[in-house]
C-alpha cells in the first residue's frame, strides 16, 4: 500500500498527512498569509471576468440596471485588488522595519 502523504511533503518536511505544530500564533499566521492572497486573487480574477461578462452582455441590450451591476462588480474588484495589493506592500515594509519574517515559516 503506498502512502501518499509520504510522497508529498510541506516546506518543512513534515508529510502532508501528518499535522505539524505552530509554536506561535505568528508562526500560524505566517504559514497561512501566503495561502490567503493566493485565494484573493482567483476570487479578484473570477470576479472581474464576471463583471466584464455582465458588463459587455447588458451594453449591447441597452439594460441600464445590468450595465450598472456590471460595473458596480468591476469596481469592487478593483478596490479589492488595491486593498490586497496595499496590504501585501505594507507586510513587506513592517518585514523591512522590523526585521521579522512574516512570509516565511518561523518553525
Amino acid at each position: 500500500m503506498i502512502d501518499l502523504g509520504q510522497n508529498f511533503w510541506l516546506k518543512d518536511k513534515t508529510p502532508i498527512g501528518q499535522s505539524s505544530t505552530y509554536q506561535s500564533l505568528g508562526a500560524f499566521i505566517s504559514a497561512v498569509l501566503p495561502n490567503v492572497y493566493v485565494v484573493a486573487g482567483i476570487i479578484l480574477f473570477f470576479l472581474m471576468i464576471f463583471g466584464g461578462i455582465t458588463y459587455i452582455k447588458n451594453a449591447g441590450s441597452g439594460d441600464e440596471e445590468g450595465i450598472k451591476k456590471g460595473q458596480q462588480a468591476l469596481t469592487a474588484a478593483l478596490i479589492g485588488f488595491l486593498i490586497i495589493f496595499l496590504s501585501y506592500w505594507i507586510i513587506q515594509l513592517i518585514e523591512i522595519i522590523t526585521g521579522l519574517k512574516i512570509f516565511g515559516s518561523n518553525l
